[in-house]
C-alpha cells in the first residue's frame, strides 16, 4: 500500500519524525508506521519497548500533544503505529509549522502560514487590527459605498448611517484603542 494523506511509512524512528506528527496534527490527522519500508512492508524495529516509552514522551514534550502509540507484530517483527488526531489549535515543531498535504509534509511559510494560523485560530483577515491606522487614513468614498450597500441590503437604515465616519466605525465595534 502506498503512502497517502493519512499514512506515512518510516523504516526507523528519528526525531525528525516529529515533523510528520506535527504535519498530521495540523491537517486531517493520520498514522505513522515505524518499522516499515516505503510500500508498507513490515521490516521490524529494534528497541521497540524503549521506543514505546520514548515516542509518547517526546511528542508530548516537543509538540505539546498526546498521540496513541501502539506496538504491532507481523511475521514475528515488531513495528509501531503512531495515531495522530487532527488538532484544533496550531501545533509547531521548534517554531516551524508543518502540514500534511497528499503524501507530503509541507513546511508552511509566508502567506500559507498566515492563512493557516488565521484559519486554525478562527480569525478572519477582516478582524485583524491594523496597527497605527487612523480614520483619516481611510478613503471617504469607501464609507460612501459601505453606507449605500448597508441600506440597500437592509442591514442598516438611513438613520443609522447619518453619522460621522468615526461614529459609524465605533457603532460597528471597529475601533480599537482609538
Amino acid at each position: 500500500m502506498a503512502e497517502s494523506q493519512n499514512i506515512e511509512w518510516k523504516e526507523s524512528w528519528r526525531n525528525e519524525c516529529l515533523k510528520w506528527i506535527c504535519g498530521f496534527a495540523n491537517a486531517q490527522g493520520g498514522k505513522i508506521y515505524i518499522g516499515t519500508n516505503d510500500d508498507g512492508t513490515v521490516i521490524g524495529i529494534k528497541d521497540s519497548k524503549k521506543l514505546m516509552e520514548d515516542i509518547p514522551n517526546k511528542v508530548r514534550d516537543v509538540l505539546g500533544i498526546i498521540v496513541d502509540v501502539n506496538l504491532l507484530t507481523e511475521d514475528g517483527k515488531d513495528y509501531i503505529e503512531i495515531c495522530v488526531n487532527p488538532n484544533t489549535y496550531p501545533v509547531n515543531y521548534q517554531g516551524e509549522y508543518h502540514y500534511r498535504s497528499g503524501s507530503t509534509k509541507q513546511l508552511l511559510k509566508g502567506q500559507a502560514l498566515n492563512q493557516f494560523l488565521l484559519k486554525k485560530t478562527g480569525i478572519t483577515w477582516d478582524s485583524v487590527p491594523i496597527q497605527g491606522a487612523a480614520i483619516k487614513d481611510l478613503r471617504n468614498d469607501s464609507f460612501d459605498i459601505f453606507r449605500e450597500q448597508a441600506v440597500k441590503s437592509k442591514r442598516m437604515d438611513e438613520l443609522d448611517i447619518r453619522v460621522s465616519n468615526e461614529q459609524l466605525l465605533d457603532r460597528l465595534n471597529l475601533i480599537n484603542e482609538g
